[in-house]
């Protein structure tokens, strides 16, 4: 993905992907699960419109929704186990759900917008959220009452995320500082300066950090603590995810409103899709790796293959013509 400042606009190639509806606002933040026993996994969405969506990961068909909130819902997160969700709103509060029933089991309560919330520590058996108040708060659900700050941004947090591998939080601004919270000694182990940082995600194992930050895409390995890959584009970019098998970037556009597949490796574009009607605030690989979701200003969830062509899902090879 070298710079190509300057060179024309890219054409789009041609994949159907799948649009879930259900939500009425922006989507801004997406997450698949992890495989279950049964091999399945799902997917939830956190939307504007306050009412997170879960549903079936390789479909995108809807599972429930989780009412409850009274403003925008700016993330949804699954437990490791899949059985729990939480959420973080605009209304000043994160909420843990029972996955299965759609029933609320705790609200944890701030004095300010909450932007981020996931499951962190052994068992998932703590929530860490952060929001409008810049601070990264840790609550034991066993006391949802008494949090604890584990650190202090000098801007508003945009993202708090788990990284099971590595029991960490990593946790980004909307400035430059990105985290790296220890949750057991809610303390930072360390930090990363990346200016104009726009959206972070992990990889599926955990292991590695992909950050759009401005006009650059920057991957970190967090056994290491080290960059892999830092990449120039000539466009803003509003988020980048990477496949577990560590082959494929996709990378959302600020303005243009493009979905971009990129080699790992080369950073050479391999494929350029439009669909979304709306710039794309997250994107996220399943954990097999076969597709990605997208989230976008238009209020649609989209589904794209990762290698288009093949059975998957809702997508199904026409049978050959028979000889005549």
């Amino acid at each position: 993905m070298p710079s190509t400042t300057g060179s024309p606009q890219p054409a789009a190639t041609q994949q159907i992907s799948l649009a879930c509806a259900g939500h009425t606002r922006p989507v801004v933040q997406l997450s698949f699960s992890a495989t279950t026993a049964s091999n399945q996994y799902f997917l939830i969405s956190a939307c504007k419109d306050g009412k997170p969506i879960l549903r079936n990961g390789p479909t995108g068909d809807w599972l429930g929704t989780f009412l409850g909130h009274k403003g925008a819902v700016w993330s949804a997160m699954l437990s490791g186990d899949t059985t729990r969700a939480v959420t973080a709103s605009a209304d000043y509060t994160a909420m843990v759900w029972d996955a299965l029933s759609g029933r609320q089991t705790a609200t944890l309560a701030h004095a300010n917008i909450v932007k981020s919330a996931d499951f962190c520590g052994a068992d998932d058996a703590m929530v860490a959220t952060g929001g409008q108040d810049k601070a990264v708060r840790i609550f034991d659900l066993g006391r949802p009452d008494a949090p604890t700050t584990a650190a202090v941004h000098d801007a508003a947090l945009r993202c708090v995320k788990w990284s099971r591998a590595r029991s960490l939080l990593i946790a980004a601004d909307g400035a430059r500082t990105i985290n790296f919270v220890d949750p057991r000694a809610r303390a930072v182990a360390k930090s990363l300066d990346l200016p104009a940082i726009a959206n972070v995600s992990l990889s599926a194992d955990g292991r590695l950090l992909a950050c759009a930050a401005g006009r650059r895409i920057c991957l970190w390995d967090l056994d290491a603590f080290k960059p892999v890959k830092d990449f120039a584009v000539d466009y803003d970019v509003s988020v980048a995810a990477v496949n577990p098998a560590r082959t494929r970037i996709v990378a959302g556009g600020r303005a243009d409103l493009l979905i971009r597949s990129c080699d790992f490796e080369t950073g050479a574009q391999l494929d350029v899709h439009k669909g979304h009607h709306g710039p794309v605030h997250d994107a996220c690989f399943s954990p097999d790796g076969h597709i990605y979701a997208t989230g976008s200003e238009d209020g649609t969830v989209r589904l794209w293959q990762t290698a288009p062509g093949s059975e998957y899902g809702l997508w199904q090879l026409k049978p050959a013509a028979a000889a005549s």
